[in-house]
């Protein structure tokens, strides 16, 4: 009786629909079946890669059913293959069958894009489907027009996740010029991209302002999500009872530490101005990585006869809370012309080792916003090698300061940057892509 009553008077209310709130009920319970889309994943070293493993762990307890599809390790990795078919607890991973081929040069890279999207269009054949939303990165930079083909033949809504910003990177590093065919194409296909995602991420507040510019139309649906790291991961050890320190002679001496990528869109000039003013005191830079300038300052470094540097490949994840925390300082760098284009994830893992930072970056950047709101470290211009250097023999003679800027660093990422907190903000995106109330 009491089930008839309340259908009546359901059904006799102009203003209520018993199938509205039925439908409104049966999306606050879904799962959300997610598609990710990203060229580089574990075991691949690529800090991208990282980052989404490291999301969609977080997104699974949260009702998200998820399968990524990926490709075989081909940017930075121990392993050459990895299998097909995976998966890590609920997690399907799908991996390419594409060959990598010549992953150190330019050319390679952009073939290996290629196939890698070819067969991410096969992949979608099957996979549109069986889930109800795509989650696409720009790893490779074109990847995201998958998206856009994906909704136009299969009407599958996506979500679009901007790690770096193209044409516009080839353009400030003169690769092309702004009125070359091939970067007004790039840009016209972002736009249609961007127009039809269902959500936008970017990086930080720069990225979206660049990214509204090119067009307008899409400001009400971008968001900043910053990146992360797990400070139950990577955490602070001490030099004295760290292997790695040991193992690369760096416990009794000040250490500097670079670790990531050094690409073109790096500073690495500022860094080598303050290593020639420290050359005779006891101070070690140490880089730890790849990318298109390593092998250009390893030269510059050999050409000086300095002897204060240490050049290290990427090392295993397991290995990173001892590598991250070998330093008494670490060092985050973006060049002037890439400060709306990219962010270097290297910061967050950074802040969580609880070391003091130096960001080299220009005056308006939000870096350092993020270093002066963290209390944490120190920011310097470009090119502004003794201001670093003056820096770095503030904290050789005061260690009580470095400690309270690494123990402030590690705080603000743990009140503003875990995998729990970003992780929130991602699904909180793909709720609003699918119009899935919050529960």
């Amino acid at each position: 009786m009491k089930l008839n009553k309340w259908i009546n008077e359901k059904v006799v209310s102009p203003s209520i629909s018993i199938g509205s709130e039925y439908e409104d009920c049966l999306k606050v319970q879904q799962s959300i079946k997610l598609s990710v889309i990203t060229q580089f994943f574990p075991p691949d070293y690529a800090a991208t890669g990282q980052l989404i493993e490291e999301l969609v762990k977080q997104l699974e307890p949260q009702g998200v059913q998820v399968e990524v599809f990926t490709s075989q390790p081909g940017y930075a990795f121990s392993l050459s293959t990895a299998p097909c078919l995976e998966h890590i607890d609920r997690i399907k991973i799908q991996r390419s069958r594409s060959a990598q081929l010549c992953p150190g040069r330019i050319r390679g890279k952009v073939v290996n894009g290629v196939l890698y999207t070819l067969r991410t269009l096969i992949y979608l054949l099957a996979a549109c489907r069986r889930n109800d939303l795509l989650l696409v990165t720009t790893a490779p930079p074109f990847l995201p027009i998958v998206g856009y083909l994906a909704n136009f033949f299969f009407k599958l809504p996506y979500v679009c996740i901007i790690y770096d910003l193209y044409p516009d990177i080839v353009i400030s590093l003169g690769i092309v010029s702004k009125n070359h065919w091939v970067a007004k194409l790039w840009q016209a296909m972002n736009e249609r991209v961007w127009l039809n995602a269902k959500a936008i991420v970017v990086l930080s507040p720069e990225m979206k302002q660049r990214v509204v510019e090119h067009c307008p139309q899409v400001a009400h649906k971008i968001s900043v999500i910053h990146s992360w790291a797990n400070p139950e991961f990577i955490v602070p050890i001490a030099k004295q009872e760290n292997w790695f320190a040991w193992k690369y002679n760096l416990v009794n001496k000040f250490t500097v530490l670079y670790s990531g990528n050094m690409g073109r869109c790096h500073d690495i000039d500022t860094l080598l101005k303050a290593a020639i003013e420290l050359q005779y005191e006891p101070v070690q830079f140490v880089c730890i990585g790849g990318g298109a300038k390593r092998e250009e300052l390893i030269a510059q470094v050999n050409q000086l006869g300095l002897s204060n540097f240490t050049f290290l490949p990427y090392q295993d994840k397991k290995d990173l809370p001892y590598s991250l925390t070998s330093c008494d300082l670490s060092l985050v760098s973006i060049n002037p012309s890439s400060e709306s284009l990219v962010l270097p994830s290297k910061l967050y893992s950074a802040l969580s080792a609880g070391r003091p930072l130096a960001v080299v970056c220009s005056p308006y950047s939000s870096l350092r916003q993020i270093i002066a709101e963290a209390e944490c470290g120190a920011a310097f211009d470009h090119g502004d090698g003794h201001g670093l250097a003056e820096f770095i023999r503030l904290l050789q003679r005061n260690q009580q300061l470095g400690k309270q800027m690494g123990k402030a660093a590690r705080q603000y990422l743990q009140s503003h940057f875990t995998p729990k907190i970003i992780a929130q903000q991602y699904l909180n995106v793909l709720r609003e892509a699918l119009n899935i109330k919050k529960t």
